[in-house]
């Protein structure tokens, strides 16, 4: 009984991925509660920040140390915050699954061949240690995995310790690799939930979907004005293709501007990729840092005014950072009737 600070969360990114997210903040009780609703905000901020999963840990070890340091001034009795915390992205157009743990259990994948392991994604410390790097785990995952994350509270507990809890979960969910993503929880929890449990529990297992190569279409653009509209015709013609003539005008207003600022401000390769999902995914990516301000643009000048029209033409647009550059976004809403499936199917306990 009683409120406590494990939590797990599913954040719809840009481009059809998804993060997964679960956290666990040591203790029980009001301060618990609040430290996890607050750690939960920040991941949401960051997480709309378009970070990979090593930096948003740092940033939240960075809000664990501050909380430390806030109460500590204040004389508060309240415990030093420990807090655990693991931060996935699934990116369904390239079935990879990017991850990082700050002292958090490792979670389990099991593959569509009904093998199950745990991920070896590296440790790092848990948060509010401050100032330690955290790594980066990266893999592909087969389209059908079901990946696994939990709070310590499901495998360890008064009578058993965290390798036998492990070793029970991994041989339970064997062999479960068809089974829906709500019997996979109830399985777990079948086997490895106490009748008393000291500890609160998180759980969440997520279905891994592939989108389907018919729906994502992608082109080099050499660093030539000359190219812009050959980027644009190819776009058109996979539009029609994909029955979005509806969107061609549109969507040829924003390549054209996004290409052009590339060619203009950044050095090559660019890359030009459309996701048909949901929505209409625009993507334009180059091998410069610096994004783009959207500002009022005077009339007269040149600069300011493409990015106000993208601002106007589509319904989300922003930035994401990658270890080679950047990409440009921008995601048009399509009529029901287009409506794709796509991304991370996901059940949760």
């Amino acid at each position: 009984g009683g409120v406590g600070g494990d939590w797990f969360d599913i954040i719809p990114l840009p481009g059809a991925r998804v993060a997964l997210v679960v956290g666990d903040v040591v203790g029980h009780g009001l301060h618990a509660a609040a430290t996890m609703g607050r750690l939960r905000t920040a991941v949401h901020n960051f997480a709309n920040l378009d970070l990979p999963p090593d930096e948003i840990l740092w940033h939240l070890d960075e809000l664990v140390t501050r909380i430390d340091q806030d109460e500590g001034a204040e004389g508060a009795e309240a415990p030093v915050t420990g807090a655990t915390c693991l931060y996935a992205i699934y990116d369904p157009a390239t079935g990879t699954c990017t991850m990082a743990r700050a002292g958090h259990v490792q979670p389990l994948v099991v593959r569509p061949d009904g093998t199950a392991e745990l991920a070896d994604v590296p440790g790092g410390p848990p948060l509010g240690l401050g100032g330690l790097p955290f790594e980066t785990w990266q893999q592909p995952l087969p389209e059908d995995s079901r990946l696994v994350l939990f709070t310590d509270g499901l495998v360890e507990d008064r009578d058993r310790d965290i390798d036998e809890g492990l070793a029970l979960l991994t041989r339970t969910l064997s062999g479960h690799a068809q089974q829906a993503p709500e019997e996979i929880c109830e399985a777990a929890l079948g086997a490895l939930l106490p009748e008393r449990p000291s500890d609160d529990i998180a759980l969440l297992v997520a279905r891994t979907r592939v989108l389907d190569a018919a729906h994502v279409a992608d082109w080099d653009v050499p660093p030539d004005p000359s190219a812009v509209a050959q980027v644009r015709a190819a776009a058109v013609r996979k539009l029609i293709e994909w029955g979005l003539a509806d969107e061609a005008f549109t969507t040829e207003l924003i390549l054209s501007e996004l290409v052009t600022n590339s060619i203009r401000y950044a050095s090559g390769p660019i890359r030009v990729r459309l996701i048909r999902d949901t929505a209409l995914i625009c993507e334009v990516s180059d091998r410069s840092s610096t994004s783009p301000h959207l500002r009022q643009a005077a009339t007269t000048d040149e600069g300011g005014r493409g990015l106000f029209l993208i601002a106007q033409l589509a319904e989300r647009w922003g930035t994401r950072y990658t270890s080679g550059g950047k990409v440009i976004w921008t995601e048009q809403t399509l009529p029901d009737r287009d409506v794709v499936a796509g991304g991370a199917d996901v059940e949760d306990a």
